[in-house]
């Protein structure tokens, strides 16, 4: 079966965001490679001001779960913007783990749009938007199985 791995874009600050989440998550980023890593193409050349940007970058959180991302590059007509069509779900093994991960990721959030707390359908729920935009819901069901 597949699994389900989160890609996040950047509007050139993908290596800072990665760099925090590994704190967060207590890892390492796997991977990182940059745009002046790619081989040069004429039909696809890189201004020199994206060099030193992200092309991608990874870290593993456990075994069965992954984040990677990228730098949009507006020279070439992109841009990464934030919005709540999608949040990365982190299911705690724990009402402590989902406390950690909460005061972790939420530093200096944009939005806290809901405090971990209890509610009618977790032992914790939160949900923000983190400082580099990239909205997040923390859960840890417990006790509120929902059958």
């Amino acid at each position: 079966m597949a699994k389900i791995h989160a890609y996040l874009n950047f509007n050139g600050n993908c290596e800072e965001a990665f760099r925090f989440y590994a704190a967060a998550f207590k890892t390492e980023i796997i991977s990182l490679m940059r745009f002046s890593d790619m081989p040069e193409d004429p039909n696809f050349p890189i201004p020199e001001q994206d060099n030193n940007k992200v092309l991608h970058t990874g870290m593993a959180i456990n075994d069965n779960q992954y984040i990677m991302g990228t730098d949009c590059l507006e020279s070439m007509g992109q841009r990464a913007t934030s919005g709540t069509n999608a949040y990365i779900m982190l299911d705690a093994s724990s009402a402590e783990e989902a406390e950690e991960l909460f005061d972790a990721l939420s530093v200096d959030a944009q939005t806290i749009e809901m405090s971990l707390g209890e509610t009618f359908f977790a032992e914790r729920f939160a949900s923000f938007i983190d400082k580099f935009g990239i909205p997040w819901m923390i859960h840890y069901e417990g006790s509120k199985k929902m059958s």
